[in-house]
């Protein structure tokens, strides 16, 4: 079985050197329990996202311990999903698994491993087989050793490709099945395996892209991790190895930093090689000219190096782009209808059928490899063909360069649902009209499914873009006044009220059209300290969000106070307050209000928030009511993923001289006894907390689930009663509570006397007690 397994990596060489990909994929992120949650962003915004944090600490594992718990785990892992956008490398990952058990190097308890994809599972979808049956089909070793009970042995089940799976996976009505030899369809097979009615005591490992995580019930998933893919300085290191002159390599490393599109695009590795084929062939050709700063660029011109190298391997004459052959042109013709025919249907895998409906020849197609993967699926002699384009970025590249050339040419608008002819000029093509369309359209979409697909369409109307595509645009369809008229659509829609997620993207799309007049604006007076936010438009605000979060520094720790310290702006800025690491708040006169839109943004998955500082504002009780629910405990438990690494783990909220009174201390309470909470450190100082609230927050305190290592009820109108109770919390075993600030309070002579005893106790967590009314000094300072 275990060679079978030896060239396991042949072939998947596309996105550059795979022992790089071998260093770079041996850890992983976890989340630990629940379901995967499902982001319903286009994937490119996911990678924006998690680039934000791809440097910050992360919990993470080597592959060969994905199935080993944390110390402490009473219950083992069996079912492991791990999700990751399209092209991250969780097929190479699930590889390098199987590749390190076959050479003897890792799980070598296990005698079985049995990867499948999803794609050669869709083909079983009409017929009926047991478990062994299944087993024996795709692994005729077993067979053929004569091995029908599984259950004797260590065995891992690998499924690739969840995203791709066409089988209708319903865990709500399935029959239940439990003896392994007998037959059902492949679904029924697959969801009682998972549920771990078939087999409990194998272990499988699931793939999927983010979208479709939420197919498997979260009952049913024993711990969820994500692939990340390249993080910065992997970047840098992937071009180094690709190419061993210092010089070259840091040029291009320099020119990817330059364009924030094409730095975020190589966190994908299959980015990175298509990136390196573009610019060896750009710096051969050559001297001192511009290298490609735009998506669109980038692409066209890997377009136009594989139609080079077409020729070339066929020893065929060296194509210019102004003599692109008529099979080329058909070629890519057909290959962006199909493009644009399976992205509208949402489609990643075509078959021989979805070819020939576009009018590819099979033969022809195969010539053409380095624009998709073909992959063969064998059964019993049946041979069955499945293709793909070598990113989702490709295929959605083809799909808008065949809605842009089906205009240009015929004047037909595909993105109508009722397509009808645009009368226009040869001299001076609408293109703008196509453009508007477009652009709504993607604003309607729930995910942003359309989002990179807009940035190439618009993209595709530069001259200089244009001229690329010479010899296969019989006409270009420039003009300046056209692309005005969409730059100026664009704006009008950006000072509609926009999600951040659709603003972000039409400010990558007026870099698309090479238009920055309003990130200039914005910069040159940050620049100048002129910026003034009250006179601020809607599109400007759009425009400093979009400039705040390209910066690090802004990101790591956001002061409100240098932009605007009011309401106003804080809502204005949410998304950068989101993707930061550290929030300073203070004193912006926020309110209840802001509290409502902070708690959605503390709940959401790609938070990076771990340090929020609300102090003197007056959000009132019903405020922190809000941040102390649900959501805001889903954002403790955020932090403390991100943190867990952190030599000293901090989860800071300080609520400090918020006008708050004994109400809130319930809700709080709530929070800090939460399973999830991980909340570290909490600032209550000069609030009107009194004896009744503090004797409620004791309560959390001693909650066997409270995290909180430092408290701070400086000024609260604490005295002897409410020191009581605070003895009994950090004397219970449980209590974590490290530092105590009881300065400016009343807790006489008996508090005091309690306190101080707690802290020599030798079983008791508190280290530091602060009291009396000049903090610090040394008569109220036990430690």
């Amino acid at each position: 079985m275990k060679r079978r397994f030896e060239s396991v990596f042949e072939g998947v060489a596309e996105a550059g050197n795979p022992t790089l990909l071998n260093q770079i994929y041996t850890e992983l992120h976890i989340t630990e329990g629940g379901a995967a949650e499902v982001n319903q962003e286009h994937e490119v915004r996911q990678i924006e996202a998690a680039s934000r944090t791809a440097d910050r600490a992360e919990t993470s594992i080597r592959p060969g311990d994905i199935f080993k718990g944390p110390p402490g785990r009473p219950q083992p892992i069996r079912t492991v999903l791990t999700k990751g956008v399209a092209g991250i490398g969780k097929t190479v990952l699930t590889q390098k698994f199987t590749l390190d058990w076959a050479e003897d190097k890792d799980n070598q308890d296990v005698h079985f491993i049995f990867p499948f994809t999803f794609r050669e599972l869709n083909v079983m979808k009409e017929k009926r087989f047991s478990l062994v049956g299944l087993v024996h089909h795709f692994f005729n070793e077993t067979k053929k050793a004569g091995i029908n009970n599984f259950e004797e042995f260590q065995v891992i089940f690998i499924f690739d490709g969840l995203d791709e799976c066409r089988l209708p996976l319903n865990f709500r009505r399935a029959e239940i099945l439990t003896d392994a030899t007998d037959s059902t369809s492949v679904d029924v097979l697959l969801i009682n395996l998972i549920r771990g009615k078939l087999l409990p005591s194998a272990c499988l490992w699931i793939t999927t892209r983010p979208a479709a995580a939420n197919q498997i019930p979260a009952d049913c998933v024993d711990r969820v991790t994500e692939v990340r893919g390249f993080t910065d300085p992997q970047k840098e290191e992937y071009f180094r190895r690709r190419f061993r002159e210092e010089e070259q390599a840091s040029r291009i490393i320099s020119h990817i930093k330059t364009s924030r599109s094409l730095h975020i695009m190589c966190h994908i590795p299959v980015f990175c090689w298509i990136t390196a084929e573009v610019l060896e062939e750009e710096l051969k050709s050559r001297e001192g000219g511009e290298l490609p700063k735009t998506l669109t660029e980038m692409y066209i011109r890997h377009l136009v190096v594989q139609v080079e190298m077409n020729y070339v391997k066929y020893d065929e004459k060296p194509a210019a782009a102004e003599t692109l052959s008529p099979e080329s042109r058909e070629m890519i013709e057909s290959l962006g209808k199909l493009a644009f025919d399976q992205l509208q249907k949402g489609n990643l895998i075509f078959y021989e059928p979805n070819l020939t409906e576009c009018g590819i020849d099979l033969r022809a197609a195969s010539m053409y490899s380095g624009m998709f993967t073909k992959i063969f699926t064998k059964e019993k002699g049946l041979r069955k063909s499945l293709f793909c384009f070598i990113h989702l970025s490709y295929q959605e590249f083809l799909a808008a360069l065949h809605v842009h050339q089906t205009f240009i040419n015929s004047g037909i608008n595909l993105l109508e649902e009722k397509q009808t002819t645009i009368q226009h000029s040869p001299q001076q093509p609408q293109l703008h009209h196509l453009h508007q369309r477009a652009v709504d359209e993607a604003l309607k979409s729930p995910n942003g499914h359309l989002d990179l697909f807009l940035r190439f369409l618009l993209g595709f109307s530069l001259e200089t873009n244009q001229n690329l595509l010479r010899g296969l645009l019989t006409q270009t369809g420039s003009s300046s006044q056209s692309n005005q008229e969409t730059i100026q659509y664009i704006k009008k829609k950006l000072s509609e009220s926009l999600s951040a997620e659709r603003s972000i993207n039409l400010f990558h799309c007026l870099n698309e059209l090479n238009d920055g007049s309003l990130v200039e604006e914005i910069q040159q007076s940050l620049r100048s300290g002129s910026l003034y936010t009250d006179i601020l438009f809607p599109a400007q605000w759009s425009a400093l969000v979009f400039i705040l979060l390209s910066s690090e520094e802004d990101l790591k720790e956001f002061d409100l106070k240098k932009y605007s310290a009011s309401e106003e702006a804080l809502l204005r800025l949410l998304p950068v307050v989101e993707a930061s690491n550290k929030a300073l708040l203070s004193g912006c006169g926020l309110s209840e209000r802001s509290c409502g839109a902070l708690s959605s943004v503390l709940s959401s998955q790609s938070s990076s928030l771990t340090h929020l500082d609300l102090s003197y504002n007056r959000p009132g009780d019903s405020g922190v009511e809000c941040l102390s629910s649900g959501s805001t405990i889903q954002w403790t438990k955020h932090c403390l993923e991100r943190t867990k690494a952190i030599q000293r783990n901090e989860c800071p909220l300080s609520l400090s001289c918020c006008g708050l009174s004994e109400r809130s201390c319930g809700a709080l309470s709530s929070l800090l006894s939460s399973q999830s909470s991980s909340l570290t450190h909490l600032d209550l100082s000069n609030n009107d907390l009194q004896d009744s609230g503090v004797k409620r927050l004791s309560l959390g305190l001693e909650s066997p689930h409270c995290k909180l290592e430092a408290l701070s009820l400086s000024g609260c109108l604490v005295s002897e009663e409410g020191c009581a109770s605070l003895v009994s919390a950090v004397r219970s075993k449980s209590s974590h509570l490290r530092e105590l600030d009881l300065s400016y309070n009343h807790p006489g002579d008996s508090g005091v006397k309690e306190l101080s005893a707690a802290v020599e106790d030798p079983h008791c967590s508190l280290e530091t007690l602060r009291y009396g009314y000049t903090t610090g000094a040394p008569h109220g300072l036990v430690s």
